[in-house]
């Protein structure tokens, strides 16, 4: 089953995330005050899937008002190749569409290669006309796994 996360739904959805090899987390960004603060702006775009009350996939999507961005989609190894992770996509694609947003953008570390296969299969493209560029505003820890 599929359904709206909720801010209760983060002790698992975090240690899913830390289960899963090629996220990168930081701390006080995906902490559950940083998520809850996620979710509240974002309210309709972020999802689990659960089975027998365990949460198995998550994605969190959310926008600007002009352009949508998807984060952290992850789905429990144990439970791969089931489509899992393309309902979870298309869930927040359809939020998104219904908030108005015509286009959506997600950033994966160029190592992880299972996650850039699978957005690829899904029609994601590679922009090599742009450079990614950020600033640190506040220093804060960071986990890749």
């Amino acid at each position: 089953m599929i359904r709206v996360m909720t801010v209760g739904d983060y002790p698992q959805v975090y240690a899913l995330w830390r289960g899963t090899p090629g996220m990168g987390l930081r701390e006080a960004d995906d902490s559950q005050a940083g998520i809850e603060r996620f979710l509240k702006r974002n309210p309709a775009s972020c999802f689990v899937a659960e089975e027998d009350g365990n949460i198995i996939g998550v994605i969190l999507s959310g926008h600007d008002g002009r352009r949508g961005y998807i984060y952290h989609t992850a789905v429990a190894p144990a439970y791969r190749k089931r489509g899992i992770a393309r309902k979870l996509v298309e869930k927040a694609m359809d939020a998104l569409e219904k908030e108005g947003i015509n286009k959506a953008a997600l950033v994966v570390f160029e190592r992880n290669g299972s996650g850039n296969s699978f957005w690829e299969h899904l029609g994601f493209s590679v922009r090599n006309d742009l450079v990614y560029r950020n600033k640190v505003i506040r220093e804060q820890a960071r986990t890749d796994t």
